[in-house]
């Protein structure tokens, strides 16, 4: 199984016709998502390069191809409208890949977004979601998949469907950083474990679906074996998170904590990657995890080997060969 998204979702593109949304639209069609068509104003009528119907409104978007899914990749100015304009069409999963929104303007889209309880808001800032396809054919970047669903930036082909995991086992992982996202997947995959469902909730201060909400569709999705969360310092996410793991959550969950060495009152990479106070420090969260029972990774480069240990799966010591 997965959350969110898997091998029927319908996706759009907003921002079809910009060259970011056009170099991705291609990528998850290639990946094997039904990407149904796109959405630029002005331009309803024509198709873009891979033959995918273009629209004015998300609305027309909706009511040819019947929709279920977007991914923005709007101009910051327009991209809060954009998330509002795809939760009014019906839109239920709402993937903001643009960076640089201004938070006064998502401040505004998450209040307004409140008269839609149906949307699921992932990002802005982020890499995406992708519940990994089963391989078909072909070996790394040339392989090709079915039955899984890419939106956003991530290279599909590092990620292992549960189908095709050597050691039976999958993990649902969720990180605010997109680098590190692909890093713990590409660990994961290399160890035999698959993964359900991949999602990067980027790092902004204000932004969309958060780790609590996740962990808790993980936690009751019978095929995702365990969690891996990767946060960062700035705000309190985390803690409150290590909270709620403490109380609820019954699989093994590894957790990492980036930039630990950043110095207090400097931003490092995202808007919300910034240490305001004693519990904004890496240091601070990786405690907080570490008694929620949480197994915390000292380093990025233990990711996987973190998670195989933690699910009771057995890797060769590298050291030893």
């Amino acid at each position: 199984m997965s959350i969110i998204i898997d091998g029927t979702t319908r996706v759009i593109c907003q921002g079809i016709t910009g060259s970011a949304g056009a170099f991705h639209t291609k990528g998850c069609l290639d990946y094997g998502t039904k990407m149904v068509g796109g959405v630029t104003p002005g331009k309803g009528g024509q198709e873009d390069a891979n033959g995918l119907p273009i629209f004015d409104t998300v609305s027309d978007a909706v009511d040819e191809t019947g929709a279920n899914a977007t991914m923005i990749f709007v101009p910051p100015p327009f991209a809060a409208d954009a998330i509002i304009e795809a939760a009014a069409a019906g839109i239920d999963v709402i993937c903001a890949i643009t960076e640089g929104i201004p938070t006064l303007d998502m401040v505004r889209c998450t209040e307004l977004l409140r008269d839609f309880p149906m949307v699921t808001l992932i990002g802005p800032n982020c890499p995406g979601i992708i519940t990994p396809g089963r391989r078909v054919s072909g070996e790394g970047a040339d392989a090709t998949f079915a039955d899984g669903c890419k939106i956003g930036i991530m290279p599909g082909y590092i990620h292992l469907a549960r189908e095709d995991a050597p050691t039976g086992k999958s993990v649902g992982i969720i990180s605010r950083s997109g680098t590190l996202t692909y890093e713990a997947v590409w660990q994961c995959s290399d160890l035999g474990i698959g993964q359900t469902t991949c999602i990067g909730i980027g790092g902004d201060p204000v932004k969309g679906m958060n780790f609590i909400e996740l962990l808790e569709l993980f936690q009751d999705d019978p095929e995702t074996d365990g969690v891996m969360m990767i946060g960062e310092i700035g705000g309190s996410d985390e803690n409150i998170a290590a909270e709620w793991i403490q109380q609820n959550m019954t699989k093994p969950v590894v957790g990492f904590i980036a930039g630990r060495t950043a110095p207090p009152g400097k931003r490092m990479g995202h808007a919300g990657a910034i240490i305001g106070g004693a519990d904004d420090t890496a240091e601070a969260k990786m405690k907080a995890l570490d008694q929620a029972g949480v197994n915390v990774a000292e380093s990025p480069a233990i990711l996987g080997r973190s998670m195989a240990e933690s699910l009771g799966v057995s890797v060769m010591d590298e050291s030893a060969s």
